[in-house]
């Protein structure tokens, strides 16, 4: 469950780091604008650790990258966002990840799981694939644990771009993940 605090104020990071902490409680900023998420649908949450999970995996017999749940990614200063899940290759990590352990700059790939507010569904599909499309992620996947549907969007010429729709029994390979495979179905809880 997710809320927009839109009350025409541009938020930052330094905003957020003054909020007293609140267990549960997740905020974002994309363009400014601030979203609090409540701690998501225990389906969600088992989603992103078989995404995680099949990514990993494969990570570990390839040597290729590492895959991490719920990292900060800090873009900007209006910009600071916390996807579900990422993956990254070895040199992407080395040239993004700062001393206090956030990103700084985009991973090869962003999953996000969808919640089933209105407001979260924009969220992922519009102002988190922009702004993960302005700042060169290669490729993102909105997974939908409900309808066990993963879309794909991949980076062609400047811009993410929705490339494939895949549905339970489809199987799902990606050329910026060599030699992964797994049936979507893998992603989702029985």
């Amino acid at each position: 469950m997710s809320q927009m605090l839109n009350t025409g104020v541009r938020w930052t990071t330094q905003d957020v780091e003054l909020f007293a902490e609140n267990e549960g409680t997740r905020y974002e900023i994309v363009d400014g604008e601030l979203f609090m998420t409540r701690a998501p649908h225990f389906k969600h949450q088992q989603t992103c650790g078989k995404i995680f999970r099949q990514l990993d995996v494969w990570s570990e017999s390839t040597g290729l990258g590492e895959a991490v749940i719920n990292p900060g990614i800090l873009f900007s200063e209006s910009d600071d966002v916390i996807p579900d899940v990422v993956w990254a290759t070895k040199e992407t990590l080395a040239l993004t990840l700062d001393e206090a352990g956030h990103l700084i700059g985009a991973p090869d790939l962003v999953v996000e799981v969808l919640s089933a507010s209105n407001e979260d569904q924009r969220r992922d599909k519009e102002a988190k694939l922009k702004l993960y499309s302005t700042r060169g992620v290669k490729e993102y996947w909105i997974a939908d644990w409900r309808s066990r549907k993963l879309e794909v969007y991949r980076r062609e010429q400047s811009q993410l771009n929705l490339v494939v729709t895949l549905f339970s029994n489809d199987n799902f390979i990606s050329p910026l993940l060599p030699g992964f495979s797994c049936t979507v179905d893998q992603f989702f809880s029985v």
